[in-house]
Parts: structure tokens; sequence; C-alpha cells
């Protein structure tokens, strides 16, 4: 599945809908499918909010399955922002002490197999791997 949603703003739901319901996913057992929905759901909540002022750019996503191994691409053209330089958070302090966000990459990153980002002609490209067979 590859497709491109201009503009994004009020879009974060059919975006999550339309990588979740690709046919590698339909067949996961519950508990991985809801793993890999809640790192959907970081991206794409993280790219709406902040990539661009008001929503007014693009995100495309693009999913493949390849030797049991499941790739989702997200791609857009917003302010570079490496997710994968953020600091992870000290999950040892109460809710309470700990500083607002954060969390959810950090959850990507022990719930996807590989998270690799890179920015080139202007877009930022994060990529996630899940084994799934």
């Amino acid at each position: 599945m590859k497709k491109r949603y201009d503009p994004i703003s009020g879009k974060s739901g059919a975006i999550i809908e339309d990588v979740m319901a690709t046919p590698e996913v339909d067949t996961l057992p519950f508990d991985l499918n809801m793993r890999i929905r809640l790192c959907v759901e970081e991206v794409v909540e993280n790219v709406v909010q902040y990539a661009y002022e008001a929503g007014a750019g693009y995100m495309q996503v693009e999913t493949t399955l390849k030797n049991g191994v499941w790739s989702i691409v997200f791609e857009d053209a917003g302010v570079p922002f490496n997710p994968l330089d953020k600091e992870d958070p000290d999950i040892t302090l109460s809710v309470e002490e700990r500083p607002i966000g954060g969390l959810g990459i950090f959850l990507c990153k022990q719930m996807m197999d590989h998270l690799e980002y890179n920015y080139e002609d202007g877009c930022n490209r994060l990529i996630m791997e899940k084994k799934i067979n």
C-alpha cells in the first residue's frame, strides 16, 4: 500500500485506519496488531501535530511485506525532526516526576524491530519494521 495524504489536517484517523487495514495486519494476533497500531498512531499524530503549521502539508505512507518483515515508511516535508535522537525518558520516575512527551517514541523503539530515520531532498523519512512471521 502506498498512499499520499495532502493536506493532512484532520486526517489522522483516516491515515491510521488505512495503514492498519492492510492485509498484512488483518491476520496478526491481537496483541501484535495493537502494538503496531500504537506505533503507527504515535508517528502519524506527531507529524500531523508538529511537522507543518496548521497541518497544511502532506504525508506519504508506504507499507510492504518482504521475507516476513512488515515495513512502514512515513514521509513528510515538514520541519526536519529525527525522533530517534530524542533521549529516552527515565521510566523509573513516577508519572508526576516525568516531563511530558517522549514516551510514544520510546515505546516505538521498544515494540518495533527496527527504526530508521533520514532526511534528504527536503523530506523526513521514518522507517519502522516488525517481524510478523
